[in-house]
C-alpha cells in the first residue's frame, strides 16, 4: 500500500480542435492542458503520427468499426497522453493510449502500466459516451449530430 500522500492537480481547461477524417474513422480532437501548456502544430502533429501509425492499425485487425471516435490530447504537469478511442459493434469503446513524460526518450509502456485515463480525461470519456448514447443509439443513428456534440462541462 502506498501511504504518499495524493497528488493534487489542477483543473484542466478544454479545447475543441475539429474532427479529422482518416478515410477510416472520423475523430473528434479533444484537447485538455494545465495552464502552463497550449496544444500547438506540434502536438497536434505528434497526435496525428499516433493515430496514422498506431491507431488505425488496432482499428483495421480489430475490426467491427463504427466509423467514429475521439481522440484526447492531453498535455499535463508530468508529460503527454494522446488517447484514442473508438467504437465498435454499436456500443463498445475501444481504446488505444500513448503516454510519454516530459523528457523521455520513449512512451510509458501501456501494456505493463495500463492506465485507462486520468480524472480529467474521464471527464470528457463520459461526455463522449453521453453524445454517443444521445445520437447514435436510436432507431435513427445521426453520425452528423455525434460529430458535433462537444463536452458540456467547464473544467476549469
Amino acid at each position: 500500500m502506498n501511504n504518499s500522500p495524493i497528488e493534487v492537480y489542477q483543473p484542466r481547461a478544454f479545447s475543441d480542435h475539429g474532427v479529422w477524417d482518416t478515410c477510416a474513422l472520423q475523430f473528434k480532437i479533444d484537447g485538455l492542458h494545465v495552464e502552463s501548456k497550449n496544444i500547438g502544430v506540434e502536438l497536434i502533429s505528434k497526435a496525428k503520427q499516433f493515430v496514422e501509425t498506431e491507431v488505425l492499425a488496432r482499428v483495421a485487425t480489430m475490426g467491427e468499426c463504427n466509423g467514429l471516435g475521439f481522440i484526447i490530447i492531453h498535455p499535463g504537469n508530468l508529460g503527454l497522453t494522446i488517447s484514442a478511442h473508438w467504437w465498435v459493434q454499436g456500443c463498445i469503446l475501444c481504446q488505444h493510449n500513448h503516454r510519454q513524460l516530459y523528457g523521455a526518450v520513449k512512451p510509458l509502456d501501456t501494456l505493463v502500466r495500463p492506465v485507462v485515463a486520468c480524472v480529467w480525461e474521464l471527464a470528457v470519456i463520459n461526455s463522449e459516451q453521453e453524445a454517443w448514447r444521445q445520437n447514435m443509439m436510436g432507431n435513427t443513428p445521426d453520425p452528423a449530430a455525434y460529430l458535433k456534440t462537444r463536452p458540456l462541462f467547464q473544467t476549469v
